[in-house]
């Protein structure tokens, strides 16, 4: 599965931005966007905005869960009190079997059977919506770090840490 993750301002102006792959069930941590989906994730996400607007009065939670979809991209959005938004667009990985031969299509069926059971493979699951709810706290409690540094300036500085985007990227291997 690939993800990317964006902070957005009160204002919809874009603080931080990371992709990444999982890590789970053989993942080697690299996002496997096309070059086309690559340049349309931004959009994606700035898109679903409104929906994030009118959900955020309507759920009581900080986590909104999955909230839009795009083709084959789900969406899921965490808003902190301060109306900061955390938007995390998951790209489900399909697998396709190969043609060649009886022990490829083996393969194939033991790769899904172990894929139908990872975090990726359901974005509506209530596993995979527990990891993301739980990546989304942990970024919060990093954010919350970050923003309270005396070298940040808020509302819309963008977070440029080195350590903030180690501390995402452990996050999303730890959880996705």
């Amino acid at each position: 599965m690939s993800y990317y993750f964006a902070i957005l301002s009160p204002l919809d102006t874009p603080l931080f931005e990371h992709e990444f792959g999982t890590s789970k069930s053989g993942g080697d941590g690299h996002p496997r966007f096309t070059d086309q989906a690559r340049h349309l994730n931004q959009f994606i996400l700035h898109s679903s905005l409104d929906i994030v607007e009118e959900l955020q009065w309507t759920q009581p939670g900080l986590y909104l869960k999955v909230i839009d979809k795009f083709f084959q991209n789900y969406i899921s959005a965490f808003v902190t009190a301060s109306n900061v938004k955390f938007l995390l667009l998951h790209q489900p990985t399909t697998s396709v079997p190969a043609a060649n031969g009886e022990a490829n299509t083996a393969q194939a069926a033991a790769s899904s059977r172990v894929n139908s059971t990872s975090v990726g493979a359901n974005p509506t699951s209530p596993q995979t919506e527990e990891a993301i709810k739980n990546f989304m706290g942990e970024v919060y409690e990093n954010y919350v770090k970050a923003v309270m540094s005396p070298f940040y300036k808020a509302p819309n500085m963008e977070i440029r840490s080195p350590v903030f985007r180690q501390r995402v990227a452990a996050a999303g291997r730890k959880y996705l």
